[in-house]
């Protein structure tokens, strides 16, 4: 961790799209989002990428436009101050160059302070790191092999429509949900262990079209994950998803204490929590 950077357990909070941030950065393989700087900044369109080219923290495009490397982990203590330097350290970058290592990340401005607030965040799933070229990026043979052997190894993703921060994933011949919430961790596992004493944790009836399996933490952001049935295609999760999520939210309208075998429910819950960062 860089000296004087504190650590921040939610980094990405009071960003639009926080949740997605954190799914773009720990879940979904390929995918861009929209942003914009500050007018103090210049009001400059800003990409965010899961991943760019050779791992580049950040890349000031020919067309002018700024791109920023999510998934990256310059070890500050502080995601939304690394990706910050990233964007910074682009626009003073000369037009068609590429941020290549980022230095010592010292206290200073976060993506908080750098970006509009107000500005469309839009993501785009896509199925391959093509995007890369379709940016106007040049790249060498060496570059066209790495995005040749990424294309052949990405995982199919999509986003779904009947919840925020919902990804389908297919992971060789298994299919999964994994959804990041914006909610309190503690309140998340009181709600759906409610939910679980009663056998509707799961996405369709009796938990039929998908088992929930466990759950993550990242930048302070909790990410529960389901196993889907054999063969589900994103367009079926929609509907039972849907589902879920109007129990899941009125499961944490309830203020009451929970009973016993909620209780148990929650323990074994927690059980199958993990920590990323």
């Amino acid at each position: 961790m860089s000296k004087g950077v504190d650590f921040v357990l939610r980094p990405f909070e009071g960003l639009p799209g926080e949740t997605d941030l954190v799914a773009l950065r720990e879940v979904v393989p390929a995918a861009t989002a929209t942003a914009r700087t500050t007018a103090e900044l210049g009001a400059r369109d800003v990409v965010l990428a899961t991943v760019l080219p050779m791992a580049w923290p950040a890349l000031h495009r020919g067309d002018g436009a700024v791109m920023v490397g999510l998934q990256q982990n310059a070890g500050s203590g502080d995601a939304s101050r690394d990706l910050a330097v990233a964007l910074l350290a682009a626009l003073d970058a000369p037009v068609g160059t590429p941020v290549q290592h980022l230095g010592p990340i010292e206290p200073g401005p976060r993506l908080q302070d750098v970006l509009d607030l107000d500005a469309p965040f839009e993501v785009t799933v896509h199925e391959g790191f093509d995007f890369w070229t379709a940016a106007g990026v040049e790249l060498t043979q060496d570059m066209r092999d790495s995005l040749d052997r990424m294309n052949e190894s990405v995982v199919p993703t999509a986003r779904l429509a009947a919840a925020p921060s919902a990804y389908w994933a297919r992971m060789g011949d298994k299919e999964f949900l994994r959804w990041a919430l914006p909610h309190d961790e503690d309140a998340f596992l009181d709600a759906l262990a409610r939910l679980h004493a009663r056998r509707e944790s799961g996405l369709g009836p009796q938990g039929r079209d998908g088992r929930y399996v466990g759950a993550f933490r990242s930048c302070g952001i909790v990410v529960p994950v389901w196993d889907l049935a054999p063969g589900t295609e994103p367009e079926m999760v929609e509907e039972p998803l849907a589902e879920l999520a109007a129990r899941l939210e009125g499961s944490l309208a309830v203020t009451e204490p929970l009973d016993a075998t909620q209780r148990r429910a929650r323990a074994g819950l927690v059980a199958r929590q993990l920590t990323l960062r």
